[in-house]
């Protein structure tokens, strides 16, 4: 059930996602091969994974894949940013409801993160009608884990400041 309280929260990630995901787009790593970026949004969508479900953090990728698109990218760049996202929020979440005893959710940003790269060059190959575009993976799930385990670090402490005192 959606009450007022709920739908604030929702509101408030959406649009912090948001805020983080237009930050990023204006981060230039020199020399960084395409794809590379620090997945900030990320913070969000793993918090409210742990404080509001899965459902939610669900919605909220969505959301904020759609306005990042609208406010700072194309179609084309809505269609990277949804499939990147909704492939790893899946995992990300079935991660924290099978897994969550057994790894850190350093881990599940860590994954996450790999599976975002996955979903962004599939759609890649695609656009390009080429799948050769796979050849930059490595590199990707090296910059990916990196990134993961910043924004799973950052996310950690967020929650231990944060606590379950926001729901």
């Amino acid at each position: 059930m959606y009450n007022t309280r709920r739908i604030t929260y929702i509101s408030v990630f959406i649009a912090m996602a948001t805020v983080l995901n237009i930050i990023e787009r204006a981060i230039v790593i020199p020399g960084a091969t395409p794809g590379i970026k620090l997945g900030l949004a990320n913070i969000m969508t793993l918090l409210s994974i742990m404080m509001l479900g899965s459902k939610d953090a669900i919605i909220i990728v969505a959301v904020r894949c759609f306005l990042g698109a609208l406010v700072g990218g194309n179609p084309v760049s809505f269609l990277f940013s949804i499939t990147g996202g909704m492939l790893s929020i899946l995992v990300m979440v079935l991660m924290w409801k099978y897994l969550n005893k057994h790894v850190s959710i350093v881990i599940i940003s860590m994954v996450g993160a790999v599976f975002h790269n996955i979903g962004q060059l599939f759609v890649a190959g695609l656009v390009v009608h080429n799948f050769s575009v796979y050849v930059i993976l490595p590199v990707l799930m090296i910059s990916a884990i990196i990134t993961g385990y910043f924004v799973g670090i950052v996310t950690k402490q967020l929650y231990k400041s944060l606590g379950n005192r926001m729901i």
